[in-house]
């Protein structure tokens, strides 16, 4: 067997749209790893089909590049908080991280959380100030805001004293030039072999592995991913699992090791220290758990996984549209499905009601959530969604707390004040306030997330799209207190049958529609937003009536506004308490939770006299 090549792990680090995932697509390429005529989608590492869609990751995905007679494990993290669950628990498997800024937008909140857990980890950090052929580009004060960056975040002086490289992902260079504006990312290659230390393990002591990642393969059972912590593992080698207490969890056989070669899995008969592997063979171990020797009893200590801040409710779709576009529509199938995403996706914790027909599902924010349920809808499920909440905790004294989330805004100088004041109302308070150029502000606050909830759509009207908000979970701190909701009430509708364009016409002026004509609709189903702040219930069914007299003046045609289309995240940041999400694989449906409007006045009252 040939000798290992020499490893280098690194972590790739940066907020969403900074150009991370098309960086490594560079990589590849420069490397040699794709073959001169092999066909290769854009941004390979976006595996899924909602992260290509989305242009986010959402899954952490190692791989591996080789250059110049070295082997690099490259670990690609999510830019979003969101997904921030696996984030730390991935540097623990590498020895240093590439820091990618945008030259515009410069460091963000998502950077921060991740890198002050890099830098605590005391990992070598290189910097890439990235799109460096920006028209608005600003790298010398995003070079100055990435170090004060990391003296806020204690970074040693080691750490302090980091190389700087100017590069363009997607035309693939990297310069010590801020001014360059061609060639290639070899400088990048040569700072990563030389700068990122080589994992210094023991190869000779008894296997140990951290478990980082889980997945399931449909041959192959669960696969857990991580980095050989110490000695070497043979294929059918005995294995334990040990949780962080020293319990043995289970005992078994390595039956597959794979290691990591570009885009694929490739099986391997031996894996050392330093490498990451991923491996199958133990039916009961999860991520955190420590896999190796049976001779080792001490566990390696793990991150422990962050808990979840928000939950909602996963009923059976119970509208008289149902089943009409899924086929996924029992609470068993439901219930399997979402036993399978935890299993998997350890920052989800998921609950049965006690009537069987409904699951709380809690997760780290709405758009985690969001994805859960996207990915559901394609596989052809029908579920009927409630309003996120957040989960409140105690404090040492019994008081309530609640989660709170550093929110950082940048619009055009003429729209800070309304966000100013409508973040005011939602109880956040303004902690920093600078302008950052080109007439625009750059607003940060600290809000509980409950007034959050809802509030992105409403962001996007004020500041007309031009808006951007970024969001990360803080801390629990104490609870501010009732947050205002939603302003507006609903239209209702109280038939069932097809919506008529004539009945919508005279809508219109009642507020904004979310139907057209033809679509299907049910009693108790929201068709629009109220002007006024209450509920009102409407026939869009209604048809002219037809008589055997000619009228005098002609009829105008019937010309109606597009309606409002929601997407899914939309749809549930806009719901009230007592309203639900139908979400289908084809429709995306508002309605009150309770159908009949005789039982819903009933409900209202008894919550009004509780």
């Amino acid at each position: 067997m040939s000798a290992p090549l020499p490893l280098r792990n690194i972590a790739i680090i940066a907020h969403v749209d900074h150009g991370k995932t098309t960086l490594v697509d560079q990589l590849f390429r420069q490397s040699g790893t794709f073959r001169d005529n092999q066909r290769v989608e854009e941004r390979a590492m976006d595996s899924n089909d909602l992260e290509k869609e989305r242009g986010i990751t959402i899954l952490a995905k190692p791989t591996s590049i080789e250059w110049n007679g070295y082997r690099i494990n490259i670990v690609d993290t999510p830019g979003h908080a969101d997904f921030g669950a696996e984030v730390e628990r991935i540097l623990s498997m590498v020895d240093g991280v590439i820091l990618l800024v945008d030259s515009s937008e410069g460091a963000m909140p998502q950077t921060k959380f991740v890198t002050g857990k890099a830098l605590g980890l005391g990992l070598k950090p290189i910097v890439v100030v990235n799109k460096i052929d920006r028209p608005d580009g600003r790298h010398a004060e995003v070079l100055d805001e990435v170090f004060d960056l990391f003296v806020s975040l204690d970074a040693n002086d080691e750490q302090l004293d980091f190389p700087v490289l100017y590069a363009s992902g997607r035309n693939g260079y990297a310069s010590y030039d801020p001014d360059a504006r061609e060639g290639t990312l070899t400088s990048l290659f040569e700072k990563i072999v030389e700068h990122v230390p080589a994992p210094n393990l023991d190869v000779d002591a008894p296997f140990s592995f951290l478990a980082t990642l889980l997945d399931r393969d449909n041959f192959m059972g669960r696969v857990l991913t991580g980095r050989v912590q110490s000695g070497k593992l043979k294929v059918n080698d005995p294995i334990r699992a040990i949780d962080a207490d020293g319990k043995v969890i289970e005992v078994g056989r390595a039956t597959k090791v794979l290691t990591f070669r570009g885009l694929d899995r490739v099986p391997v008969d031996e894996a050392r220290a330093g490498d990451i592997i991923a491996l199958a063979g133990l039916e009961k171990a999860t991520v955190a758990n420590t896999i190796a020797d049976p001779s080792v009893s001490v566990p390696i200590k793990a991150q422990p996984i962050d808990p979840p801040t928000l939950a909602m409710r996963f009923a059976v779709n119970d509208s008289p549209l149902a089943g009409r576009e899924g086929d996924k529509v029992t609470s068993r199938m439901i219930r399997d499905r979402l036993m399978r995403e935890a299993e998997t996706n350890v920052a989800i914790r998921v609950t049965e009601s006690a009537d069987k027909d409904s699951f709380e599902v809690a997760g780290r924010g709405e758009l985690q959530l969001g994805v859960v349920i996207e990915t559901m809808r394609r596989e052809g499920f029908e579920l009927g969604i409630s309003r996120p909440r957040v989960l409140f905790g105690t404090d040492e004294n019994g008081g309530r707390t609640e989660p709170y989330e550093t929110v950082v805004i940048d619009v055009d100088d003429e729209y800070s004040g309304t966000v100013v004041e409508k973040m005011q109302r939602r109880k956040a308070e303004l902690t920093d306030m600078r302008p950052s150029g080109l007439g625009k502000t750059r607003i940060t606050f600290s809000a509980p997330s409950r007034g959050l909830i809802g509030y992105h759509g409403e962001f996007l009207s004020d500041t007309r799209g031009t808006g951007i908000m970024n969001r990360l979970f803080e801390k629990y701190d104490a609870h501010k207190g009732p947050i205002e909701g939603r302003l507006n009430g609903v239209l209702i509708s109280n038939g069932t049958g097809e919506a008529v364009g004539y009945a919508l016409n005279s809508l219109e002026e009642r507020g904004i529609l979310f139907v057209k004509p033809q679509d299907k609709i049910y009693e108790g189903m929201i068709i629009g937003e109220n002007a006024k702040p209450d509920d009102l219930e409407v026939n869009p069914m209604k048809s002219k009536q037809l008589t055997n007299f000619r009228s005098t003046g002609k009829d105008d045609a019937i010309r109606l506004t597009p309606p409002k289309i929601m997407t899914l995240e939309q749809a549930i940041a806009y719901i009230d308490d007592d309203e639900m999400v139908e979400v289908t694989p084809q429709s995306i449906r508002l309605r009150k939770a309770i159908l009949d409007p005789h039982e819903r006045k009933k409900a209202s009252r008894k919550k009004e006299n509780a």
